[in-house]
Protein backbone atom coordinates (compact mmCIF):
# COMPACT_ATOMS: atom_id res chain seq x y z
CA UNK A 1 0.00 0.00 0.00
CA UNK A 2 2.74 2.49 0.92
CA UNK A 3 4.61 1.44 -2.20
CA UNK A 4 1.59 2.34 -4.37
CA UNK A 5 1.17 5.70 -2.63
CA UNK A 6 4.84 6.53 -3.20
CA UNK A 7 4.59 5.46 -6.82
CA UNK A 8 1.52 7.68 -7.32
CA UNK A 9 3.26 10.65 -5.68
CA UNK A 10 6.37 10.14 -7.78
CA UNK A 11 4.27 10.07 -10.96
CA UNK A 12 2.45 13.22 -9.86
CA UNK A 13 5.73 15.02 -9.16
CA UNK A 14 7.10 13.96 -12.53
CA UNK A 15 3.98 15.26 -14.28
CA UNK A 16 4.21 18.55 -12.39
CA UNK A 17 7.87 18.93 -13.33
CA UNK A 18 7.11 18.46 -17.05
CA UNK A 19 3.94 20.57 -17.40
CA UNK A 20 3.53 24.32 -17.26
CA UNK A 21 1.81 25.33 -14.04
CA UNK A 22 -0.42 27.97 -15.63
CA UNK A 23 -1.44 26.48 -18.96
CA UNK A 24 -1.24 22.75 -18.21
CA UNK A 25 0.63 21.98 -21.46
CA UNK A 26 4.21 20.74 -21.68
CA UNK A 27 6.80 23.09 -20.22
CA UNK A 28 10.24 24.16 -21.44
CA UNK A 29 11.96 21.29 -19.63
CA UNK A 30 9.76 18.70 -21.35
CA UNK A 31 10.30 20.42 -24.69
CA UNK A 32 14.09 20.35 -24.25
CA UNK A 33 14.03 16.64 -23.37
CA UNK A 34 11.71 15.79 -26.26
CA UNK A 35 13.71 17.87 -28.73
CA UNK A 36 16.87 16.00 -27.78
CA UNK A 37 15.19 12.58 -28.16
CA UNK A 38 13.47 13.45 -31.45
CA UNK A 39 16.65 14.99 -32.86
CA UNK A 40 18.55 11.76 -32.27
CA UNK A 41 15.67 9.60 -33.56
CA UNK A 42 15.26 11.64 -36.77
CA UNK A 43 19.05 11.62 -37.24
CA UNK A 44 19.12 7.80 -36.95
CA UNK A 45 16.17 7.42 -39.33
CA UNK A 46 17.27 10.04 -41.85
CA UNK A 47 14.05 12.03 -41.37
CA UNK A 48 13.52 15.79 -41.04
CA UNK A 49 12.52 17.53 -37.81
CA UNK A 50 10.45 20.71 -37.87
CA UNK A 51 9.88 23.37 -35.24
CA UNK A 52 7.34 26.18 -35.05
CA UNK A 53 8.00 29.06 -32.67
CA UNK A 54 4.89 31.00 -31.72
CA UNK A 55 4.56 34.35 -29.99
CA UNK A 56 1.40 36.15 -28.92
CA UNK A 57 1.39 39.53 -30.65
CA UNK A 58 1.53 42.64 -28.43
CA UNK A 59 0.83 40.66 -25.27
CA UNK A 60 2.31 43.27 -22.92
CA UNK A 61 -0.25 45.77 -24.20
CA UNK A 62 -2.98 43.14 -23.61
CA UNK A 63 -1.84 42.59 -20.02
CA UNK A 64 -1.53 46.34 -19.39
CA UNK A 65 -5.02 46.99 -20.77
CA UNK A 66 -7.00 44.03 -19.41
CA UNK A 67 -4.97 43.06 -16.33
CA UNK A 68 -2.95 40.07 -15.17
CA UNK A 69 -5.95 37.77 -14.58
CA UNK A 70 -7.22 38.33 -18.13
CA UNK A 71 -3.66 37.82 -19.40
CA UNK A 72 -3.46 34.47 -17.62
CA UNK A 73 -6.81 33.42 -19.08
CA UNK A 74 -5.63 34.45 -22.54
CA UNK A 75 -2.44 32.37 -22.16
CA UNK A 76 -4.50 29.35 -21.07
CA UNK A 77 -6.90 29.65 -24.02
CA UNK A 78 -4.10 30.11 -26.54
CA UNK A 79 -2.19 27.14 -25.08
CA UNK A 80 -5.25 24.89 -25.22
CA UNK A 81 -6.12 25.77 -28.81
CA UNK A 82 -2.51 25.29 -29.93
CA UNK A 83 -2.32 21.94 -28.16
CA UNK A 84 -5.61 20.71 -29.60
CA UNK A 85 -4.82 21.91 -33.15
CA UNK A 86 -1.49 20.05 -33.47
CA UNK A 87 -3.08 16.66 -34.01
CA UNK A 88 -0.44 14.01 -34.72
CA UNK A 89 0.49 11.77 -31.81
CA UNK A 90 4.21 12.56 -31.84
CA UNK A 91 3.79 16.34 -32.10
CA UNK A 92 4.49 18.36 -28.97
CA UNK A 93 3.19 21.81 -28.09
CA UNK A 94 4.95 23.42 -25.15
CA UNK A 95 5.20 26.74 -23.39
CA UNK A 96 8.66 27.98 -24.28
CA UNK A 97 8.80 31.29 -22.48
CA UNK A 98 6.57 33.95 -21.05
CA UNK A 99 4.33 34.49 -24.10
CA UNK A 100 6.06 32.08 -26.46
CA UNK A 101 5.11 28.55 -27.40
CA UNK A 102 6.73 25.91 -29.58
CA UNK A 103 5.38 23.06 -31.66
CA UNK A 104 7.79 20.23 -32.42
CA UNK A 105 6.89 18.18 -35.50
CA UNK A 106 8.97 15.02 -35.96
CA UNK A 107 9.38 13.76 -39.52
CA UNK A 108 7.91 16.95 -41.03
CA UNK A 109 9.14 18.98 -43.96
CA UNK A 110 9.03 22.75 -43.89
CA UNK A 111 5.99 22.65 -46.20
CA UNK A 112 4.08 20.37 -43.81
CA UNK A 113 5.12 22.44 -40.80
CA UNK A 114 4.10 25.70 -42.51
CA UNK A 115 0.65 24.23 -43.16
CA UNK A 116 0.35 23.30 -39.47
CA UNK A 117 1.58 26.77 -38.50
CA UNK A 118 -1.14 28.40 -40.58
CA UNK A 119 -3.76 26.20 -38.87
CA UNK A 120 -2.35 27.25 -35.49
CA UNK A 121 -2.42 30.93 -36.47
CA UNK A 122 -6.02 30.68 -37.64
CA UNK A 123 -7.12 28.73 -34.55
CA UNK A 124 -5.83 31.50 -32.27
CA UNK A 125 -7.52 34.16 -34.41
CA UNK A 126 -10.75 32.15 -34.27
CA UNK A 127 -10.71 32.35 -30.47
CA UNK A 128 -11.79 35.97 -31.06
CA UNK A 129 -10.28 37.24 -27.82
CA UNK A 130 -10.67 41.01 -27.90
CA UNK A 131 -7.39 42.99 -27.97
CA UNK A 132 -8.05 46.67 -28.59
CA UNK A 133 -4.41 47.68 -28.01
CA UNK A 134 -2.91 45.37 -30.62
CA UNK A 135 -1.27 46.86 -33.68
CA UNK A 136 -1.97 43.64 -35.61
CA UNK A 137 -5.73 43.16 -35.15
CA UNK A 138 -8.63 43.94 -32.83
CA UNK A 139 -8.28 40.46 -31.36
CA UNK A 140 -5.43 38.30 -30.05
CA UNK A 141 -3.15 37.00 -32.82
CA UNK A 142 0.13 35.13 -33.02
CA UNK A 143 3.23 35.34 -35.17
CA UNK A 144 4.96 32.10 -36.10
CA UNK A 145 8.41 31.09 -37.32
CA UNK A 146 8.84 27.73 -39.04
CA UNK A 147 12.03 25.77 -39.70
CA UNK A 148 12.84 22.20 -40.64
CA UNK A 149 16.19 20.44 -40.69
CA UNK A 150 17.57 17.06 -41.53
CA UNK A 151 19.50 16.26 -38.33
CA UNK A 152 23.09 15.47 -39.17
CA UNK A 153 26.66 15.79 -37.99
CA UNK A 154 26.99 19.32 -39.41
CA UNK A 155 24.15 20.78 -37.31
CA UNK A 156 22.43 20.36 -33.95
CA UNK A 157 19.06 20.99 -32.33
CA UNK A 158 20.15 24.49 -31.30
CA UNK A 159 20.52 25.31 -35.00
CA UNK A 160 16.88 24.34 -35.53
CA UNK A 161 15.72 26.47 -32.57
CA UNK A 162 17.75 29.45 -33.80
CA UNK A 163 16.33 29.11 -37.31
CA UNK A 164 12.73 29.01 -36.06
CA UNK A 165 13.43 31.98 -33.78
CA UNK A 166 14.89 33.91 -36.74
CA UNK A 167 11.75 33.30 -38.79
CA UNK A 168 9.58 34.27 -35.82
CA UNK A 169 11.43 37.60 -35.67
CA UNK A 170 10.89 37.97 -39.40
CA UNK A 171 7.14 37.40 -38.95
CA UNK A 172 7.00 40.16 -36.34
CA UNK A 173 9.08 42.57 -38.41
CA UNK A 174 6.97 42.01 -41.50
CA UNK A 175 3.71 42.96 -39.85
CA UNK A 176 2.68 40.42 -37.14
CA UNK A 177 -0.11 37.81 -37.33
CA UNK A 178 1.68 35.76 -39.97
CA UNK A 179 3.78 32.69 -40.66
CA UNK A 180 7.36 33.05 -41.90
CA UNK A 181 9.30 29.96 -42.89
CA UNK A 182 12.57 28.64 -44.16
CA UNK A 183 14.91 25.66 -44.14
Amino acid sequence: RIHLELKHKRELLEQLSLNDGLTGIANRRRFDETLDCEWRRCQRNGRPLALIMISIDHFKAFNDDYGQAAGDECLKKVAMVLDSTAMRGGDLVARYGDTEFVCLLPESTVDNAAAVAEKLRQAVTDLAIRHQQSQASDRVTVSLGVASLQPGTDNDSETLVNMADHYLSEAKLSGWNRVCRGG
